[in-house]
């Protein structure tokens, strides 16, 4: 039997309240779990604690998919749960890879503005938590369009397809910080300390309320995680219309983030042809949605590609790129030091 990628017919899943309540509060424990014990004094996160905490993500976000497999979400049939489950997979799949392009952004950041190795967790804590609110707000929207006006779905895919062809174009283009928009409000709008205060974000002098560069840098760090949540949230959306499967992949995805960052940050320009790959996900996942509606408007019925095989294609391009980066690696002096 082949399962689509993501059915016409699919219905969204009524899960009760408990789970989405119950999830939650998961989240929310080990977000305090993280800032209350883990990091309540601030420190330089090493490799091996990043590696470990990634491990426990991964594992964490693996044994909720083997969950589903194994019907947590109702009384499905073995089909059914394998669809979901597989759905879930691919939707996890594909915002962590494309998480990995948040990390050289952060590189980038952080250089820039010369945060110190000490309070880069907390700013990464503080931004992830903004993340996951404003993907929320994403991902019932976008559920919420294509209940309602299902031709959204190729306005996603459309989307989806020009933003690879964009990121192969701007591979190479430099970010300027201090230009962004966001960067430039907040100076507007508050006067910015030339130094850190510690980990704060704000401070009074001479009885005056003030940002520190640290609050610039989260600001930052929020805005362009929006502009990646515009590219991710339509690709998983286009995977599946579950929004409890489209939000908990995300999450996932997402909390494992930070421990990912501080795992690659001193070795990122190792991944230089990661980008491309990326890319060819996005264009993968849009225009497999267009050839889907070429074929039945042709033959007056459905093409069924197996999320099997869509995984399978996503698991190559990712592998295909690290291996050319790591095999065919730029000069020395072509590198681009964050």
């Amino acid at each position: 039997m082949i399962i689509d990628f993501r059915q016409e017919e699919a219905t969204t899943v009524e899960k009760s309240l408990e789970w989405w309540i119950g999830f939650n509060v998961f989240v929310l424990a080990m977000l305090a779990l993280d800032l209350g014990v883990f990091h309540r004094k601030a420190h330089e996160v090493r490799f091996r604690e990043a590696a470990i905490w990634s491990m426990v993500w991964i594992a964490m976000a693996l044994l909720f998919n083997l969950g589903i497999w194994k019907g947590w979400l109702g009384p499905y049939e073995a089909a059914e749960r394998a669809q979901r489950a597989q759905e879930f997979l691919a939707g996890y799949l594909v915002e962590k890879a494309l998480s990995v392009d948040n990390i050289f952004v952060f590189a980038v950041i952080f250089s820039y503005f010369a945060v110190p190795p000490i309070y880069q967790h907390r700013v990464l804590f503080y931004g992830i938590l903004g993340a996951l609110i404003f993907r929320a707000i994403f991902i019932f929207t976008g559920v919420w369009l294509i209940e309602r006006f299902e031709w959204t779905l190729y306005i996603f895919a459309v989307f989806l397809v020009l933003t690879g062809i964009k990121m192969i174009w701007a591979k190479d283009k430099k970010m300027d910080p201090e230009h962004n928009p966001v960067v430039r409000l907040v100076r507007k709008i508050f006067p910015v300390t030339d130094e850190y205060f510690g980990q704060k974000f704000f401070t009074r002098i001479a009885d005056r309320l003030w940002v520190t560069p640290l609050f610039l840098v989260l600001c930052f760090v929020e805005f362009t995680d929006i502009i990646f949540a515009v590219d991710s949230i339509p690709a998983i959306l286009i995977i599946t219309n579950d929004p409890f499967i489209v939000f908990t992949s995300n999450v996932f995805a997402i909390l494992g983030l930070r421990a990912l960052y501080f795992c690659l940050a001193g070795f990122i320009q190792m991944f230089t042809y990661l980008t491309y790959g990326l890319a060819f996900i996005l264009m993968f996942i849009g225009g497999k949605m267009f050839y889907q509606a070429i074929y039945k408007a042709l033959h007056g019925v459905e093409y069924k590609v197996s999320i099997g095989l869509s995984l399978g294609v996503i698991g190559a391009l990712l592998a295909l790129s690290v291996a050319a980066s790591w095999t065919f690696p730029p000069k020395k002096q072509e590198q681009v030091t964050v």
